[in-house]
């Protein structure tokens, strides 16, 4: 059963389901299968991903592209949104902010920065710190590389 503790008393995920009304005979497996990032164009940032990570596209419609990687594992999903506005780096109140970020494992820092923005990523003009690289996608989505 899992545990969690807010204000120094131990609370029972499954008795707070249960106390919804829900009947639980024990948790349902999750697994997470991929992470979707909305942007203006799908196809664009599903290509630079694809250049960037050297993944495979493996389901396309219109305004939905799913990549993963060939090796397995979770994969990225990337959904056309109409309305789409890109987030501010840094976060500043007022103007849009990020929902989510990706951090990437690299070996040299200088080398991936290079091959990332070779393939459309950007620098970002603030960098919060030395041992790692925030570039923005595409799509305005803040993308860290550190060294693992």
């Amino acid at each position: 059963m899992l545990r969690m503790r807010r204000r120094g008393k131990d609370l029972s995920v499954r008795g707070d389901i249960a106390a919804k009304g829900v009947k639980v005979a024990g948790r349902p497996r999750f697994s997470l299968g991929t992470v979707v990032l909305d942007c203006a164009d799908a196809h664009v940032l599903a290509g630079f991903y694809r250049r960037l990570l050297g993944w495979e596209v493996t389901y396309s419609e219109p305004d939905w592209v799913l990549v993963r990687d060939p090796d397995g594992g979770t994969g990225l999903s990337f959904q056309s949104e109409p309305g789409y506005q890109a987030p501010v780096w840094p976060e500043r109140p007022g103007e849009q902010q990020k929902m989510l970020h990706l951090d990437m494992r690299v070996d040299d820092l200088d080398e991936a920065e290079a091959y990332a923005v070779a393939a459309g990523a950007t620098r970002a003009d603030f960098q919060p710190q030395d041992d790692v690289r925030v570039l923005l996608d595409p799509a305005g989505h803040p993308l860290c590389l550190f060294l693992h």
